[in-house]
């Protein structure tokens, strides 16, 4: 097969939960554990940092990603959904996967597939630890796909874990209640194996002590290491002074995410830099620096406050459930524009009405939708964004809706795209970039 060839297999053979949602998700190991023994294990051949949480752990798991190339470890990072190339999900130092890799991987497994019936993550998730295997890297950050303890990538015994926080999302596959979802979240704790939490809530803190406790894990929160003593969100960098608890020692960092809601993934990054210089790994001030400076250069994340153009401001940013849309309406606020122009896709199994409370009801909003099965339609979206008090337009498609946006905004106007990954994966911004 070519490489296009493959991923027609992949995406349209396999089942895969960002087009169809929860039909796709296997509701335990067997499928990867089937796939990592035919590949010999390569999960019990790396050197892994586990990453979950609700929101925040993409942008951790980069973060940490960057942090550890600049201090010269070749870095693995596998991450999902990807925006625009299936190769994104699976990186060495900010490197895609190569294409010949794809091809021989999915070639090699085809026979396995036939008799497993896996899912495309599934799929995904051995293909990275495999490569990772094959190109020898010194250390992978494993970000979670769903959940924690049934996600395929929660085959790995880590050197640590990173629990980012607890929000409600997904709630038809994790639970109806944060503690149920902070269960899932905490499937990721392993025996002996060290984890920092970035958020806790009084609910869901009992949750991770006790499992840490069971599992003889020792539990770091960042919050009792670290607190934000100032912040300047400056042209091209948000900028962030840390005070260590135990002794108010301040340190500035710089870093190219620029969305306010990284202060809280800073803290977190920095617990979990601190756990991994005491398990030996070689960290020094100025990596650390340097990591988070250029987390976007060095590892292409995309899609968090992703600034496009400043004039009229252009904006990217992936925030779908109701704490990421909470966050976003923060940022909103402090963000100096005049008129506000909101391009907004949902899927369907979100809690659509409670995101939609969330958003600024001055603003024209541009209702459209992903070309994915999950994607909610846009007529059905504008007339629920109109019962929360939103006006605006729907169009069938993200880039009918975002030319009409660019075409209606003026110098001083904040255009933001969001709602979905999908949604800001679709969104054609090349013409606009400046």
């Amino acid at each position: 097969m070519t490489y296009q060839q493959t991923l027609d297999y992949l995406f349209t053979k396999l089942p895969m939960y960002s087009r169809i949602g929860a039909a796709a998700f296997k509701e335990d190991l067997t499928n990867t554990i089937a796939l990592c023994k035919a590949l010999n294990n390569p999960q019990d051949k790396l050197r892994c940092i586990h990453v979950a949480g609700t929101n925040g752990k993409g942008s951790t798991s980069h973060m940490l990603a960057a942090v550890l190339q600049a201090a010269g470890y070749k870095t693995g990072l596998y991450t999902s959904p990807h925006l625009k190339d299936f190769r994104e999900r699976i990186r060495i130092d900010g490197e895609w996967i190569k294409e010949s890799f794809v091809v021989s991987f999915v070639e090699k497994i085809k026979p396995l597939v036939v008799s497993i019936e896996p899912s495309f993550f599934e799929i995904t998730v051995a293909m990275a630890f495999d490569y990772f295997v094959q190109e020898q890297v010194d250390i992978a950050v494993i970000e979670v796909g769903l959940g924690g303890r049934l996600d395929s990538t929660n085959v790995i015994t880590p050197l640590l874990s990173v629990i980012t926080n607890i929000g409600w999302d997904h709630m038809q596959l994790l639970g109806n209640t944060l503690e149920k979802i902070a269960a899932e979240k905490a499937g990721i704790i392993k025996k002996g194996v060290p984890v920092i939490l970035g958020e806790v809530l009084p609910q869901t803190k009992p949750v991770f002590t006790e499992k840490a406790a069971r599992e003889a894990a020792e539990l770091t929160l960042a919050t009792d290491e670290w607190y934000v003593s100032d912040w300047h969100q400056l042209p091209s960098v948000l900028q962030v002074t840390v005070a260590r608890k135990k002794d108010d020692e301040r340190t500035v960092y710089e870093t190219d995410l620029q969305g306010i809601y990284q202060l809280k993934n800073i803290l977190t990054v920095l617990s979990a830099i601190k756990k991994l210089q005491q398990l030996g790994f070689t960290l020094p001030s100025p990596a650390i620096q340097k990591g988070l400076r250029y987390v976007k250069h060095s590892t292409g994340l995309h899609g968090r406050w992703d600034i496009i153009r400043r004039s009229p401001l252009l904006v990217l940013d992936v925030a779908h459930n109701e704490d990421g849309i909470r966050q976003l309406a923060e940022q909103l606020e402090i963000t100096d524009h005049e008129d506000l122009h909101i391009i907004i896709g949902l899927v369907k199994d979100k809690e659509v009405s409670k995101v939609l409370s969330l958003l600024p009801k001055q603003a024209m909003y541009y209702f459209t939708k992903a070309q994915i099965p999950r994607a909610l339609p846009e007529e059905q979206l504008a007339q629920e964004g109109a019962a929360a008090g939103l006006q605006g337009q729907h169009f069938s498609d993200v880039n009918t809706a975002l030319q009409k946006a660019m075409m209606l905004a003026k110098k001083q106007d904040l255009v933001l795209v969001c709602g979905s990954v999908f949604v800001v994966g679709e969104a054609d911004t090349a013409g606009y970039v400046t």
